[in-house]
Order: C-alpha cells, then sequence, then structure tokens
C-alpha cells in the first residue's frame, strides 16, 4: 500500500522498522536512513526476506536540503521521524517542500534552550493545509498513546473530562549504576527542566522534582512517581474542553536520583558550552558521550513498564473515575524487536500512527495532535501490535 521513510535508527528506530515489516501489507517498502549509514545497513540485514522491501541511506537531518533530496530520491508516501526534537523543524520544512505526509513521536525544541513547546510546529498548521499533507505530532507513547487514550475515554465513557493524570513508570533494571532508557541529552533536560501543571486554564511552574507522589501500578507495585512539564499537557489543554487540571508524572529510583544531583552539582548536566583543550563543549553532551547508549540496553534490562492515564469527570451527571494502562516487559520486547520496552513503548505508536495515515483512517491536510483523531482503529491497532491495554473502572486516585 505504502512506502515510508524512517529517519533516525536508534532503539526506536530500530523498533519502528521491525514493526513496519510486521505489517507488509501497508508498508510495502522501508527506507532507513541516519546519519550513520552502518546502523541501517545492520539493520536491513535483519529484516531482509521478508516481505517488505528495505533500502537504506545516510542523511543528515538537520539539513534540510538534505532530506529533501532523500524525499526525491525515494519519493515516500510518508516520514516517520524519531530522530532528536532539534530536528523536527528541518524535517518538516523538508515534507513541505516535497509535499510528503509527517510523523514525529516528540515535539521541537531549541537545542539552545532546554524547553520543549508546540508553538513551533503548530505555526505550520496553514502551510500544510495549503500543501494538502498531513502532519501528525507526537504519535509516541507519552506523547502518544496517551492522547489517544483521552480521545478514547472522552468518546466512549465521559460526557465531561475534568481531571487527567498521566503516569509513566519504568521498574526495569539494566544493572548499570546510571544509565537514561532513551537518549541522555533530551532525558536529562526534560527532568532537570522546571515542572509545570495545568490548572483551571493556566500553566503551575514547580521546581524540578518537588511535587512526589506514590502509586500502586498493576504488574509492578508500588513505586515513587514525581511531577514533571510534558509535552502533551499542552495539546490536551486545547483540544479537551473543560479540562480543569492536567499531571504528568514519571518514577524514578533513589540511586537515579542521587547520581543527577551529584552530576548536577559538578556542572556535568549543564548546556552551557565551556573551553577544553581549546574547544568549545557542552558537559551534557560530553555526558551523553560516555554515559551507555540506551540502544545497547536491551540485553541486559529486566523488569516491566506500565504507562497510561487516570481520568475523573461526569457522565450522565453522574461522577466516573477510569484507568486505562498498557503493561510492556522488557525482556519480551528485546526477544521480538531487539530493544527493550522504552524503545518499544515509542517505536510501535510511531508505526501505528504512520498506518493511520497511510490507510486514510486520520489523513486531513493539516498539523495535528493525535487526540483530534478517531482513537478507535489505533486503540485497536495497539492491542494487535503488542501494546495491549487494560481499563481499571475503580482505580487508586491522587490527590
Amino acid at each position: 500500500m505504502g512506502k515510508a521513510l524512517i529517519i533516525g535508527a536508534g532503539g526506536v528506530g530500530r523498533v519502528v522498522a521491525h514493526k513496519c515489516a510486521q505489517n507488509p501489507d501497508v508498508f510495502e517498502e522501508i527506507i532507513i536512513a541516519s546519519r550513520t549509514l552502518s546502523k541501517c545497513d545492520e539493520l536491513k540485514k535483519e529484516l531482509d526476506g521478508g516481505k517488505t522491501k528495505v533500502h537504506t541511506a545516510q542523511v543528515d537531518a538537520d539539513k534540510t536540503e538534505e532530506v529533501i533530496n532523500l524525499i526525491n530520491r525515494y519519493k515516500p508516501d510518508i516520514v516517520i521521524n524519531v530522530a532528536l526534537p532539534y530536528q523536527d523543524l528541518s524535517i518538516m520544512e523538508a515534507c513541505l517542500a516535497t509535499k510528503t505526509d509527517y510523523v514525529d513521536t516528540a515535539n521541537y525544541e531549541p537545542p539552545e534552550v532546554p524547553k520543549f513547546e508546540y508553538k513551533w510546529q503548530w505555526a505550520y498548521k496553514e502551510k500544510f493545509e495549503k500543501a494538502g499533507i498531513t502532519a501528525l505530532l507526537g504519535s509516541g507513547f507519552d506523547p502518544g498513546v496517551t492522547g489517544v487514550f483521552t480521545a478514547y475515554a472522552q468518546k466512549h465513557y465521559f460526557d465531561e473530562i475534568h481531571y487527567i493524570d498521566i503516569l509513566d513508570a519504568n521498574a526495569g533494571d539494566h544493572g548499570y549504576p546510571f544509565a537514561t532508557n532513551f537518549n541522555p541529552e533530551i532525558n536529562i533536560r526534560e527532568i532537570t527542566a522546571l515542572g509545570s501543571y495545568w490548572e483551571n486554564g493556566k500553566w503551575i511552574e514547580t521546581k524540578p522534582l518537588e511535587i512526589k507522589r506514590t502509586f500502586n501500578f498493576p504488574e509492578i507495585g508500588n513505586m515513587d512517581i514525581y511531577l514533571l512539564h510534558h509535552e502533551e499537557i499542552e495539546s490536551l489543554a486545547k483540544n479537551i474542553k473543560n479540562v480543569k487540571r492536567i499531571r504528568f508524572w514519571m518514577t524514578f529510583s533513589q540511586k537515579y536520583l542521587t547520581h543527577l544531583q551529584v552530576l548536577q552539582n559538578v556542572g556535568m548536566t549543564s548546556i552551557e558550552p565551556i573551553e577544553f583543550e581549546g574547544k568549545m563543549i557542552q558537559p551534557l553532551q560530553f555526558l551523553k558521550a560516555v554515559l551507555p547508549d540506551p540502544a545497547t540496553l536491551g540485553p541486559r534490562t529486566k523488569g516491566k513498564t506500565n504507562i497510561g492515564c487516570i481520568f475523573r469527570g461526569i457522565k450522565d451527571g453522574k461522577p466516573r473515575n477510569y484507568y486505562v494502562y498498557n503493561v510492556c516487559d522488557h525482556q519480551e520486547c528485546f526477544k521480538e524487536v531487539g530493544a527493550q520496552a522504552v524503545s518499544y513503548t515509542a517505536g510501535v505508536p510511531a508505526m501505528i500512527g504512520a498506518m493511520m495515515v497511510l490507510t486514510g483512517k486520520w489523513k486531513k491536510p493539516g498539523v495535528f495532535n493525535v487526540e483530534e483523531f478517531d482513537p478507535d482503529p489505533f486503540m485497536d491497532a495497539l492491542n494487535k501490535n503488542g501494546l495491549p491495554w487494560k481499563e481499571d473502572f475503580s482505580p487508586e486516585i491522587l490527590d
């Protein structure tokens, strides 16, 4: 049915490529492109022999002209961007120039400012409408599936959703004293930034990791959760009418937080360039270079993730609570696609988002977040592609 260009060959790109190849009726051809061609070629060897035809290419996604040339060479029907958030705009520009549909998993973040928000990408709405192409933003798990969960809850269980708590738990153990489960630079910038949540029509800011709760996660148990700023809060606040509060929570072990505090104290998490041996370097980028590559964590990570949403609101004039979530096993993910569950939970929804656009279920001109479309076909695809979801109508409620 279609041809997809996958930009990025890290842990998430690996999952996207494998899952596309598992759906050859939709993805007849894929092109895996990255700055490091050897990673793409390695993936191609794993996938060759199936029904999906696999190509590889080298590209610097920071350079729009290179992406345009790559698109013109292969003429894909859709670009799946699983590169760095810094590269979103250059890839969107290339899609505009070639009139190619676009999907990503995380919103744009300027390299020089640790702040991620949708304003830069939402500004492309009219341009994409005029070009007659679709840009689907944030089709990972969070953001992504959490937005689909919200649309599903709104459609089937609520007249009004008043409170949303998004909970992301990782009980996996990789055995290292300190490592991050996705790109260290992005991960640490996210955690060390100010926290925030949406309440009564405005943002409430908090100090980093200032607000802590404990939650009993199904299949994982009690874990400490910390309030963070996260991009889907911004889009859900815009798209879910009458919502009163939206918060995002993530788990961190005390060991992780202790290491992070020490690194902050000695300046290793800074993004301000310093001079070292005659060169200007960014401490956080140097730290990224010495930490374990998240793509290598798969073979040694054991345990599970649990990501979901707790909703409170009204239906037929009565209060209703609803919790929908997915539990993913790190070792099972590695057996299937050679990646741990954090990459798996981001990569599968990226493939599904592209599938929704390619099959016409989510196809219309403009720039959209996932919760703006019918959630039912996406929810069905989650069950069929390795991310089955579960429901609880009397969940534990966070104060």
